[in-house]
């Protein structure tokens, strides 16, 4: 079956599970809408397929009103097409493109820029540019509707950094100004006990359950919370520190980040990083398919569908947490990192928005710069000693440059590098591109939870070899089948 036959049985249907994945141009009306927007179905010879908003929009259609594009999850449909596009949305999600230029995007992205722009029209549609101007227009969009803010703010917040060009591209856009947008405000999504709150959509299904309880037996004590479906840590944004406070909404399937202590004009970055953290815009329909073929993981899927893979806030963190977890089990690895921030973090004062909560919520600490790490002693806190220097080179070479955690970086290319370290195996370096590169065919194939969820109670444990072997058949998925593999034992991973 042809693709455009999908689509087009897919928007008679309005079938959520292509929310998203593609958007449906009208030639009579110069809109574009969502496959599951509620207007009657206009007929098939006057609708075109887009495979984003940012497509549409370059072929002169309106977004609708109705159906609301800038709501939908997030449009997985290049994910594993491209892997330098897939890097490329990545880095305009977080702002790329606001102070840069496509060249040095394409410098990054170890790319010409002319062959950049080839390969964002093949797959997404739509030049690099267009693409950051959508999702900037759509972020202020979803401000404009969903909180009573300024429109300043707005603006200021979704990265126009000019309110006349944040007026003429809603006029050009929507035919009429920002302010005649604005609906009736639902203002319990701007405050919460005074922090500003954004609403991040994901797609179902969404394990919800398995994320918490992931990160919750890996917070960091002092730097990370979990309480009930709440997820709160300290962060530094723009040397300015602060909380982010993300809350599960099963009932609507969004996620509600509210902001404690962080600048408005940072909004933009701060949640492409928190979709990342907590995988929003996984294809999980994708995802289920390719590893539901094997028979050991399509009984877990079965058991809990949605699953993702945890993102990490910080990499260098994310890094020292790894090497503290080398051959110990994950509580004690996380008694090892407390003892590290508690000495050497710098003390947090917790904003006033949270003081409510004061009781409950044991935020004290921002995790310890590299320079810091890079000089200290580690005496009397039970860190090996062999574990002792491998942290402070890793921290000596964030220091100076030589290592960092651009997620533009080839993942094998980026593994290869940190192996070369000493104290860094291919376990540790595939597990930190599983969550900081947020690569989702990473695996680390020496895991003994792997071998043990696979091989079952009692049974001899799966060889390195044929668990590769087995692996093929998972791939660009294969983070994603590890994920799974560890939520069927307990304590086991990272």
């Amino acid at each position: 079956m042809q693709l455009h036959e999908v689509y087009e049985r897919a928007r008679l249907a309005r079938d959520p599970r292509f929310d998203g994945r593609f958007f449906v141009g009208v030639r009579t009306t110069g809109i574009y809408c969502r496959p599951i927007c509620p207007a009657v179905a206009p007929k098939r010879k006057n609708v075109v397929f887009y495979p984003s908003a940012a497509a549409a929009s370059e072929a002169g259609f309106r977004p609708c009103l109705r159906c609301r594009p800038e709501c939908a999850p997030g449009t997985p449909a290049w994910n594993g097409t491209s892997t330098t596009v897939r890097r490329g949305l990545r880095l305009i999600a977080g702002g790329a493109l606001d102070g840069g230029s496509i060249e040095e995007l394409a410098d990054r992205l170890g790319v010409t820029s002319r062959h950049l722009r080839r390969l964002f029209i093949k797959h997404v549609g739509a030049s690099p540019l267009a693409v950051a101007h959508t999702q900037r227009l759509h972020f202020a969009k979803r401000l404009i509707d969903e909180t009573n803010l300024p429109m300043s703010s707005v603006a200021d917040a979704a990265g126009f950094h000019s309110i006349r060009r944040f007026n003429d591209a809603f006029r050009k856009t929507y035919g009429r100004s920002p302010r005649d947008l604005r609906g009736t405000c639902d203002t319990t999504l701007q405050r919460r006990s005074g922090a500003l709150s954004v609403r991040l959509s994901y797609r179902k299904p969404f394990d919800s359950h398995g994320m918490l309880a992931f990160l919750a037996g890996r917070a960091t004590p002092g730097i990370e919370q979990v309480i009930g479906n709440r997820y709160l840590r300290t962060v530094v944004v723009n040397d300015q520190p602060g909380t982010i406070d993300c809350e599960f909404n099963e009932h609507n399937d969004s996620l509600t980040l509210a902001l404690h202590g962080i600048r408005i004009d940072a909004l933009f970055p701060l949640v492409q990083r928190v979709r990342e953290l907590f995988d929003l815009d996984a294809p999980i329909d994708d995802i289920a398919d390719t590893l539901g073929s094997d028979l050991r993981l399509g009984e877990l899927l079965e058991s809990k569908p949605g699953i993702r893979v945890p993102g990490a806030w910080d990499g260098f963190e994310l890094t020292v947490r790894a090497i503290l977890g080398q051959q110990v089990s994950v509580k004690a690895a996380t008694t090892l990192a407390r003892r590290i921030v508690d000495r050497y973090g710098e003390r947090f004062v917790m904003p006033e928005s949270l003081s409510a909560e004061a009781n409950r919520i044991q935020l004290t600490r921002l995790f310890p710069a590299p320079a810091r790490l890079a000089r200290a002693r580690f005496d009397a806190i039970g860190v090996p000693g062999a574990r002792i220097d491998t942290i402070r080179n890793i921290a000596s070479a964030v220091a100076r440059g030589e290592l960092d955690f651009d997620s533009a970086q080839d993942p094998d290319e980026f593994c290869a590098k940190l192996t070369k370290m000493r104290g860094i195996g291919d376990w540790t370096a595939q597990y930190v591109a599983m969550r900081v590169l947020k690569n989702p065919d990473a695996f680390p194939v020496t895991d003994l939870g792997v071998s043990k969820a696979l091989s079952g109670q009692g049974k001899k444990k799966t060889s390195v070899a044929a668990l590769n072997r087995r692996a093929e058949a998972w791939r660009p998925w294969r983070a994603y089948a590890t994920l799974l593999l560890w939520g069927s034992l307990a304590n086991a991973g990272g």
